[in-house]
């Protein structure tokens, strides 16, 4: 059985040089990356999240995906690790409560190129090399704006209501609180819904979480899109000039039209890759990340989530 893991480059600015977290193993005798298998139950943002946390003390939310590795573990077992980058602030040091222990001797920060050097095994310096051309390119720092669409409703043949008072179904309640954990991975910072009482409900376990209100707008609402006066690019605009990471929760129809929006702002190519994002099963999301320094240099990572 194929064993799932997943980890993280820390990052950070010291001296107005990035540095990157390395960690001495203490059993295993090497220097790696961090990183840990995954829990049952868990996402694998979950799960890069948790085993930073709990090898390194620091509390990090995930930017950009930096790719994956496979290799075969002395047991013989395939293992699968997930990376992302994680920019580390100031604050998650000073409230670091690592200790050296039985898995973890220390942790050190070093330039990407004697991190390079130290680094134990190739596939974890080829991660390493990933974010590296991120560095190059200027593109380090990232935000997102998470395209998330509403969880089950019920169907408009059993609902003799207005549309957009649909309610989720006990399902869609259940989806809307198993999705919260991973969303929380990414960092979202503002809470953006259609006024439809189905996305209100889908964000709402969220926005009790983050104890971040939810604003409702008609701009990303399937009636305002269905009669052609939703302000889609007028609202896209807005949160890419705010350089936040966002979640907008609104509708199958509606998504795709923001996900281009996202790509227009920032002068990203068309790419089939751009069309799926937008091409969302219920309580899915697709996180589209964007560089918060040079957010004309188009949409740097796409990666979709949906629930299990």
């Amino acid at each position: 059985m194929t064993v799932f893991a997943a980890g993280a480059v820390c990052w950070r600015i010291v001296d107005d040089k990035v540095r990157v977290l390395v960690i001495h193993r203490t059993a295993h005798r090497d220097v790696s990356l961090p990183k840990g298998k995954v829990d049952p139950g868990e996402t694998l943002p979950q799960t890069a999240v948790r085993e930073i946390a709990e090898e390194t003390g620091l509390a990090v939310h995930l930017g950009v995906p930096l790719g994956v590795t496979n290799y075969t573990m002395p047991n013989g077992r395939e293992k699968v690790v997930h990376y992302w980058a994680a920019e580390v602030t100031e604050d998650a040091v000073n409230r670091s409560t690592f200790l050296p222990n039985g898995e973890v001797a220390a942790l050190e920060w070093l330039p990407i190129k004697r991190a390079l050097a130290a680094l134990t095994y190739e596939r974890d310096a080829e991660i390493l090399e990933r974010f590296r051309m991120l560095v190059e390119q200027g593109i380090t720092r990232t935000f997102g704006i998470i395209a998330l669409r509403h969880a089950k409703a019920t169907p408009p043949y059993q609902y003799p209501g207005p549309d957009a008072d649909r309610p989720l179904t006990e399902r869609g309640l259940g989806e809307a609180k198993s999705i919260v954990p991973t969303l929380l991975a990414f960092g979202p910072e503002r809470l953006h819904t259609s006024t439809a009482k189905r996305c209100r409900q889908t964000i709402e376990p969220l926005s009790k979480r983050l104890g971040v209100s939810a604003k409702p707008t008609d701009a990303v609402s399937q009636d305002a899109w269905e009669s052609g006066f939703s302000e889609v690019r007028e609202f896209v605009g807005k949160r890419v000039r705010k350089r936040v990471t966002s979640v907008v929760c609104s509708h199958g129809p509606v998504l795709p039209d923001i996900v281009r929006e996202v790509a227009l702002a920032t002068g990203t190519a068309p790419a089939a890759t751009i069309s799926r994002a937008g091409d969302l099963p219920v309580a899915g999301f697709s996180v589209l990340h964007l560089s918060a320094d040079l957010p004309g240099s188009g949409i740097i990572a796409i990666e979709t989530h949906v629930p299990g």
